[in-house]
């Protein structure tokens, strides 16, 4: 089984969204559609979640460059 990454989770999670917005799907097959993106959307955020604990910004201090983290405005 192939590693879960954050581009195919999207992938699959825009492709979840085109299905159901096609209005095809029985109810059931649209509440599986609709679990399934659940947890890939909660697997993304969770992914960008990660990633924005490891964003640092270098700042000039004093001649040296130093990371400092990350913080929304």
């Amino acid at each position: 089984m192939a590693k879960r990454t954050f581009e195919s989770s999207l992938s699959k999670l825009e492709k979840i969204t085109e299905e159901l917005e096609s209005g095809e799907l029985s109810l059931e097959g649209s509440l599986k559609k609709f679990d399934e993106g659940i947890q890939l959307a909660q697997f993304c955020n969770e992914q960008l979640e990660g990633a924005r604990a490891k964003v640092e910004i270098l700042m000039k201090k004093d001649g040296k460059v130093q990371a400092v983290p990350f913080e929304e405005e």
